[in-house]
Protein backbone atom coordinates (compact mmCIF):
# COMPACT_ATOMS: atom_id res chain seq x y z
CA UNK A 1 0.00 0.00 0.00
CA UNK A 2 1.27 3.45 -0.89
CA UNK A 3 2.17 5.51 2.18
CA UNK A 4 0.26 8.78 1.86
CA UNK A 5 0.71 11.71 4.19
CA UNK A 6 -2.31 12.51 6.32
CA UNK A 7 -2.75 15.90 4.69
CA UNK A 8 -3.11 14.30 1.27
CA UNK A 9 -5.52 11.52 2.22
CA UNK A 10 -8.87 11.87 0.48
CA UNK A 11 -11.14 8.89 1.14
CA UNK A 12 -13.62 7.99 -1.59
CA UNK A 13 -17.20 9.12 -1.17
CA UNK A 14 -19.48 6.29 -0.13
CA UNK A 15 -23.17 5.95 0.65
CA UNK A 16 -23.13 4.59 4.21
CA UNK A 17 -26.27 2.60 5.02
CA UNK A 18 -25.24 0.83 8.24
CA UNK A 19 -26.14 1.74 11.83
CA UNK A 20 -23.09 4.01 11.94
CA UNK A 21 -21.10 5.84 10.89
CA UNK A 22 -23.48 7.62 8.56
CA UNK A 23 -23.15 10.21 5.82
CA UNK A 24 -23.23 13.81 6.97
CA UNK A 25 -25.07 16.65 5.37
CA UNK A 26 -22.81 19.34 3.88
CA UNK A 27 -24.12 21.80 6.51
CA UNK A 28 -22.86 19.50 9.29
CA UNK A 29 -19.45 19.19 7.64
CA UNK A 30 -19.30 22.99 7.33
CA UNK A 31 -20.19 23.38 11.01
CA UNK A 32 -17.42 20.94 11.95
CA UNK A 33 -14.89 23.18 10.22
CA UNK A 34 -15.65 26.09 12.56
CA UNK A 35 -13.36 26.93 15.49
CA UNK A 36 -13.59 24.67 18.54
CA UNK A 37 -14.58 26.16 21.89
CA UNK A 38 -14.16 24.64 25.31
CA UNK A 39 -16.96 23.35 27.50
CA UNK A 40 -16.30 26.12 30.05
CA UNK A 41 -16.48 28.93 27.47
CA UNK A 42 -19.42 31.25 28.27
CA UNK A 43 -20.74 30.98 24.70
CA UNK A 44 -20.77 27.19 24.99
CA UNK A 45 -22.54 27.37 28.36
CA UNK A 46 -25.19 29.62 26.81
CA UNK A 47 -25.59 27.26 23.85
CA UNK A 48 -25.91 24.24 26.17
CA UNK A 49 -28.56 25.88 28.34
CA UNK A 50 -30.57 26.74 25.22
CA UNK A 51 -30.22 23.18 23.92
CA UNK A 52 -31.29 21.70 27.27
CA UNK A 53 -34.38 23.93 27.28
CA UNK A 54 -35.30 22.74 23.80
CA UNK A 55 -34.72 19.09 24.74
CA UNK A 56 -37.09 19.47 27.70
CA UNK A 57 -39.77 20.64 25.25
CA UNK A 58 -39.09 17.72 22.90
CA UNK A 59 -39.20 15.16 25.73
CA UNK A 60 -42.07 16.96 27.52
CA UNK A 61 -40.31 17.19 30.86
CA UNK A 62 -39.27 19.81 33.40
CA UNK A 63 -36.29 17.74 34.56
CA UNK A 64 -33.27 20.04 34.80
CA UNK A 65 -30.97 17.08 34.10
CA UNK A 66 -32.27 16.66 30.54
CA UNK A 67 -29.15 16.91 28.41
CA UNK A 68 -27.58 15.61 25.21
CA UNK A 69 -25.14 12.72 25.35
CA UNK A 70 -22.15 12.67 23.04
CA UNK A 71 -21.69 8.92 22.94
CA UNK A 72 -22.76 5.82 21.02
CA UNK A 73 -26.31 4.53 21.44
CA UNK A 74 -25.03 1.72 23.66
CA UNK A 75 -23.77 4.31 26.15
CA UNK A 76 -27.20 5.93 26.15
CA UNK A 77 -28.83 2.56 26.86
CA UNK A 78 -26.44 1.95 29.74
CA UNK A 79 -27.05 5.42 31.18
CA UNK A 80 -30.81 4.84 31.11
CA UNK A 81 -30.61 1.43 32.75
CA UNK A 82 -28.14 2.59 35.40
CA UNK A 83 -30.47 5.43 36.34
CA UNK A 84 -33.63 3.32 36.33
CA UNK A 85 -32.43 0.15 38.08
CA UNK A 86 -31.23 -0.49 41.60
CA UNK A 87 -29.50 -3.69 42.73
CA UNK A 88 -32.07 -6.46 43.02
CA UNK A 89 -34.59 -4.86 40.64
CA UNK A 90 -36.01 -6.92 37.79
CA UNK A 91 -36.11 -5.76 34.17
CA UNK A 92 -37.82 -7.40 31.22
CA UNK A 93 -35.72 -7.01 28.09
CA UNK A 94 -36.85 -7.91 24.57
CA UNK A 95 -34.03 -9.66 22.72
CA UNK A 96 -34.11 -10.01 18.96
CA UNK A 97 -30.53 -9.02 18.21
CA UNK A 98 -27.24 -7.80 19.56
CA UNK A 99 -28.62 -4.66 21.21
CA UNK A 100 -31.13 -6.61 23.29
CA UNK A 101 -28.29 -8.84 24.45
CA UNK A 102 -26.25 -5.76 25.29
CA UNK A 103 -29.15 -4.38 27.34
CA UNK A 104 -29.25 -7.64 29.33
CA UNK A 105 -25.53 -7.31 30.03
CA UNK A 106 -26.11 -3.78 31.32
CA UNK A 107 -28.98 -4.95 33.54
CA UNK A 108 -26.72 -7.60 35.08
CA UNK A 109 -23.90 -5.08 35.57
CA UNK A 110 -26.38 -3.01 37.59
CA UNK A 111 -26.83 -6.09 39.83
CA UNK A 112 -30.43 -6.40 38.65
CA UNK A 113 -32.26 -9.46 37.33
CA UNK A 114 -32.77 -9.69 33.56
CA UNK A 115 -35.82 -11.56 32.26
CA UNK A 116 -35.71 -11.94 28.50
CA UNK A 117 -38.47 -12.11 25.93
CA UNK A 118 -36.78 -13.55 22.86
CA UNK A 119 -37.54 -13.90 19.19
CA UNK A 120 -35.47 -14.65 16.11
CA UNK A 121 -32.77 -12.11 15.38
CA UNK A 122 -34.02 -9.31 13.18
CA UNK A 123 -37.67 -10.25 13.65
CA UNK A 124 -40.21 -8.27 15.70
CA UNK A 125 -40.89 -9.51 19.22
CA UNK A 126 -44.22 -11.32 19.43
CA UNK A 127 -46.42 -9.00 21.55
CA UNK A 128 -48.15 -12.01 23.09
CA UNK A 129 -44.82 -13.28 24.45
CA UNK A 130 -44.21 -9.90 26.09
CA UNK A 131 -47.74 -9.77 27.51
CA UNK A 132 -47.40 -13.30 28.91
CA UNK A 133 -44.09 -12.38 30.55
CA UNK A 134 -45.56 -9.21 32.06
CA UNK A 135 -48.44 -11.20 33.58
CA UNK A 136 -46.08 -13.64 35.36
Amino acid sequence: MHNQGLSSYHPPERLLLGPGPTNMDARVLAALSRPVIGHLDPSFQEFMEDLKTKLRVVFQTNNAMTLPISAPGSAGMELCLRNLLSPGDTAIICVNGVFGQRMCENVRRADAVCITVEDDWGRPIDPQKLEDTLRK
